[in-house]
């Protein structure tokens, strides 16, 4: 999951998909990948699972 990038810009707020905790934690870390994403604590596999989905459309 390093090698999957997530966009500096990515507006996380507009998956309600993402669990509340998730979405503000990422969108104050604002991690470039994947792998970094699933090391933050409150975003689970499930979280993790939504961005894969939209990221790699």
């Amino acid at each position: 999951m390093e090698d999957k990038e997530i966009n500096p810009d990515f507006d996380y707020n507009l998956f309600v998909s993402l669990s509340k905790e998730a979405r503000e934690k990422l969108m104050k870390i604002k991690p470039r990948t994947l792998g970094q994403a699933s090391r933050i604590s409150g975003v689970t596999p499930s979280d993790i699972s939504v961005l894969m989905v939209h990221i790699t459309k």
